[in-house]
């Protein structure tokens, strides 16, 4: 870890936050990333101990930036250059809790719908 800068999107992507660099830059530009609560391009450079909100997959994440990789290291390497808050991780955990619970109670389909069935649903979906 060197203590140095780096941009932001590598970043986000050295720290496994996304799959690839262009997801990481397209969530910057997209405004879905904050650099200390500003709206920020995919060039801005972070240092250590800047703040960072991330939206991604419904989840917001705050995190505090502990150090800086200049390649993509494992994921257990990864977690040591950010710090998340625990107001963040507490309310990251209810929200997965409520989205588990919100699809137990989704009826499953045991098999695709019949042509009949379909009919049913593009009625009723075209009277909403």
């Amino acid at each position: 870890m060197n203590n140095e800068t780096c941009r932001i999107d590598k970043w986000l992507w050295n720290s496994r936050f996304f799959k690839t660099r262009p997801l990481a830059s397209d969530a910057v530009n997209g405004g879905r990333v904050h650099l200390n609560g500003q709206r920020v391009k995919a060039g801005r450079a972070v240092k250590i101990d800047d703040v960072l909100t991330i939206q991604k997959d419904g989840f917001v994440y705050e995190v505090t930036i502990k150090g800086i990789n200049k390649t993509r290291r494992p994921a257990k390497e990864a977690r040591l250059t950010y710090e998340e808050s625990e107001s963040s991780r507490e309310k990251r955990e209810q929200e997965q809790q409520m989205k588990k619970l919100a699809s137990a109670t989704r009826p499953v389909l045991n098999r695709k719908p019949d042509k009949r069935e379909r009919e049913q649903l593009r009625n009723f979906k075209h009277k909403l």
